[in-house]
């Protein structure tokens, strides 16, 4: 239902933000990453995820769109809330979340407080596959910070309807060949290989 919402910084603190668009003031809970982020900003663009249930409706913003799929894959998980989520991302970076995903490392995962050994482990083996797919940290090999772009390409290229393991290795193997390439020119190579 929303993307984003950019505007003015009104209130910020560690468990929510008010970020005043279009003169509403939209009041959203955040996690420690975003916090730390937003902490210097006056203006700020927060994604979002709208989050329903029959008795109440509550905003999640995130600082980018990394940070957002994390948490909605980790709500997808049984016996992980909205609130379990951001406490998550609130005691690890999406990077290190996926780190811990990918490795396997259920002590990690398990130092979060309310997550127990068996929601742990459920997490790895739940998102294991999934938390890698449009990661920029497993796409972005050639470590020239590109990680957006490659991560955006590889999003571009799996919507034209190419599978995303060919995706995700062809674009890797670009990336690692000729590290600094815009957006537009990775997606133009990859077209060409695939």
């Amino acid at each position: 239902m929303y993307d984003y919402i950019k505007g003015s910084v009104e209130e910020l603190n560690p468990a929510w933000a008010v970020i005043e668009c279009g003169g509403i003031g939209y009041l959203m809970q955040i996690s420690l990453y975003t916090y730390e982020k937003l902490r210097d900003c006056r203006e700020a663009r927060i994604f979002i995820h709208h989050h329903v249930r029959e008795d109440e409706e509550t905003l999640f913003g995130f600082f980018d769109k990394e940070e957002r799929r994390i948490f909605t894959l980790l709500i997808s998980v049984s016996g992980i809330g909205p609130n379990t989520a951001r406490m998550v991302l609130s005691s690890l970076t999406p990077d290190e979340i996926s780190a811990a995903v990918a490795s396997g490392d259920v002590n990690r995962i398990k130092a979060v407080k309310g997550i127990g050994l068996k929601t742990a482990q459920k997490v790895i083996i739940e998102l294991k596959d999934k938390i890698a797919k449009g990661s920029s940290q497993q796409i972005d090999l050639s470590g020239s910070g590109t990680g957006t772009d490659t991560a955006e390409a590889c999003s571009a290229l799996i919507m034209l309807g190419f599978t995303k393991n060919a995706v995700e290795k062809t674009v890797a193997s670009i990336v690692r060949k000729e590290p600094g390439l815009s957006l537009e020119d990775i997606i133009k190579k990859a077209l060409k290989i695939l």
